[in-house]
């Protein structure tokens, strides 16, 4: 489908409330469009339920530990509104803006009277505790003496640890939802008056200085594609040039707390990013650039960005990606490992930079049209993404390993507690990755049911999914254009996992061979459609009720590591369609030195009382002693929700 140039992405933001680039023009220009959130509405056995728990259990929870933690109080106290000292880390005010953007998002899908009132509420306050020059840092407000650690002795004065501009480029995001979800400005001008600070501080010839934490980048974006005012854009563009060609300016005493903050590796200021190959440093920080730099491409028509972070993504999938999609393997910086160093008892992986993973994924594939980038996102989101919160949505993983001898377990908050506020946020908006509207059509992502309003060459064209996807493998998709019959494209993703790799690359291969292909039918006739890019291209003369019918081979596969994988030597793993399986003691006593054969057949069974409703995999192991007995196996998201205990996604085996 070409480059940038050819195809670009207009974000949700965007085409959700128009902008400098009308939807039309978009269209007309070939470019990949994201539908808006309201034009999507997910009617799914899998994704609903977690969907609906995360807007009736984890946002209220969240928002009473940001209650009971006093982030909330903070900006009251900034503000001038309650007495009271700053109470928490330097990077608290931002779990707020997260919170505060998963529930605008939330009353975009279902209306909250209640929730509304809520969140207008701590408007105000936000409000209230910005300075009369935009300046908003409560830590710094409240007493410029006795600041949080890492806050620094003068505003923006340490950067790389103080989180200023991080905290402000999730306002950002926060203030864009608010404004969609609201029709309200109150928000988004408290944002905007932040950023003409920051854009009258920072630039060539003023501040030559990158944040330290990479979130802005994406904020300011968000704001120019709402606004249309280049300033923005311009601004994003700078914070990411300038790394690489600053001053290491900052330099703590050995053996501080924050002696990890001089390795300018950890914080991707090594080289100029355009010169940058390897995922290196802290994983959050470097996914959530490598976003940025697709979208800089986007938004600009510089394929330049775009490429690099293609060659980084190059590199993770190539060595640095967990099979669950999870990525940063190291606890020390949280950060990205050597090639083919992915432990699994250590395992980082944190949740963050699983979402981070998505939004990156989604940015690459939205820019060129490639549906491996899709096989990335969707591995991470069945795996890697929603094992960071418990069956309760109350609970969570901050780190995700991929083996436990039983001292794991989700915790219901942390002093750092980005992790529960960023799955918050994601889930009332991961709707947006189902279907992407092209030059000639639309493309179906992912397997998930739903209902869409999409704009085709044909005009508006409404589609249904139906499924049991991610427990079996049939989707019905129903077509109805709204003006009648219509000419145009509908493109089918067909997954890496049906083939011979679980994803792009060499790095994870199926020892069992697919038996089953996958099946296109039409109005109930078998159908050969050109595969490009990934996708089945089926075009056609589409008519009302017209009906499109995949069969997708869900069949259980073992799969194991390339050999460089020293932590998988001599293991191997279960996968059905995008999802990782991993044994529990709580299902089969002790199961770290179990020894499965390659050769048996897993046999799938869905569990409706289990886990609220899982596949499971049953087939023979031999234990320790010898002795040969059944095996339950249960996705790798639902772990560690029937207490402590011992799991391993890798099992040992002796016939690779």
């Amino acid at each position: 489908m070409g480059r940038i140039t050819a195809i670009m992405f207009v974000s949700v933001m965007l085409a959700s409330c128009g902008g400098e680039t009308p939807r039309h023009e978009a269209e007309q220009a070939g470019w990949l469009v994201t539908p808006p959130l309201q034009a999507v509405t997910v009617n799914d056995s899998f994704w609903t339920p977690l969907i609906e728990r995360n807007r009736i259990a984890t946002i209220p929870y969240v928002f009473g530990k940001c209650e009971e933690t006093g982030r909330i109080d903070n900006f009251a106290i900034a503000g001038g509104l309650k007495k009271g000292k700053h109470t928490g880390e330097r990077y608290n005010d931002s779990d707020v803006f997260k919170i505060i953007e998963g529930a605008c998002y939330s009353l975009l899908e279902t209306p909250d009277p209640a929730l509304r009132i809520y969140v207008d509420s701590l408007v105000t306050l936000i409000a209230a505790a910005q300075e009369e020059d935009g300046y908003l840092y409560t830590t710094r407000t409240i007493d410029p003496v006795n600041m949080a650690p890492g806050a620094g002795r003068e505003r923006w004065i340490d950067e790389r640890v103080s989180h200023e501009l991080y905290n402000v480029g999730h306002m950002y995001e926060a203030a864009v939802a608010h404004h969609l979800a609201t029709g309200s400005d109150s928000f988004l001008n408290v944002a905007l008056k932040n950023a003409e600070l920051v854009s009258s501080e920072f630039g060539w010839g003023l501040r030559e200085v990158a944040p330290g934490h990479q979130e802005i980048e994406i904020g300011l974006i968000k704001l120019y594609e709402l606004t249309g005012n280049n300033r923005w854009l311009e601004l994003a563009r700078f914070f990411i040039d300038v790394r690489g060609k600053q001053e290491d300016y900052i330099r703590h005493p050995a053996g501080s707390r924050f002696e990890v903050y001089n390795d300018s590796v950890y914080l991707q200021m090594h080289l100029p990013v355009l010169e940058q190959k390897e995922a290196v440093g802290h994983a959050v920080r470097g996914a959530y650039m490598y976003t940025a730099m697709a979208d800089l491409s986007r938004a600009t028509g510089d394929n330049s960005y775009l490429e690099a972070s293609e060659e980084i993504w190059k590199d993770v999938t190539g060595g640095k990606i967990y099979i669950t999609g999870g990525i940063g393997s190291k606890e020390y910086g949280e950060a990205f490992g050597e090639p083919y160093e992915l432990p699994n008892m250590t395992a980082y992986t944190e949740t963050c930079a699983s979402v981070a993973n998505v939004f990156w994924n989604h940015r690459l594939y939205s820019a060129t049209g490639d549906a491996k980038y899709l096989d990335v996102l969707e591995r991470t989101l069945y795996n890697g993404l929603i094992s960071g919160i418990s069956q309760d949505g109350c609970r969570f993983y901050y780190p995700n390993p991929l083996e436990s001898d039983g001292r794991f377990e989700r915790a219901g908050w942390f002093d750092c507690s980005c992790c529960p506020v960023n799955v918050a946020r994601f889930m009332p908006a991961m709707k947006q990755y189902i279907w992407s509207e092209t030059a000639g059509g639309i493309n179906l992502n992912l397997f998930i049911g739903s209902t869409a309003r999409l704009a085709t060459p044909a005009g508006e064209t409404e589609v249904s999914v139906e499924t049991g996807y991610p427990w079996n493998g049939e989707v019905k998709v129903t077509v109805n254009p709204s003006a009648g019959d219509g000419r145009f494209t509908i493109g089918v993703r067909i997954p890496s996992w049906t083939g011979g790799n679980p994803i792009e690359g060499d790095l994870y291969r199926y020892v069992t061979p697919a038996k089953g292909r996958i099946g296109i039918r039409v109005n109930g006739k078998k159908t050969k459609a050109p595969i490009k890019e990934g996708f089945a291209h089926i075009e056609r003369e589409w008519r009302k009720g017209d009906i499109v019918e995949i069969s997708l081979p869900m069949e259980p596969r073992f799969i194991r590591a390339e050999d460089e994988v020293k932590a998988d030597s001599g293991r191997v793993t279960l996968g059905v369609g995008p999802m990782v399986y991993c044994l529990e003691e709580a299902d089969n006593g002790p199961v770290r030195e179990m020894t499965v054969d390659t050769s048996v057949k897993p046999v799938f069974e869905f569990e409706k009382q289990l886990l609220g409703g899982v596949g499971t995999l049953r087939f023979p192991v031999t234990d320790p002693s010898g002795n040969v007995r059944e095996a339950k196996a249960v996705p790798y998201f639902s772990w560690a929700n029937r207490g402590k205990g011992e799991m391993t996604v890798w099992i040992k085996t002796n016939n690779q």
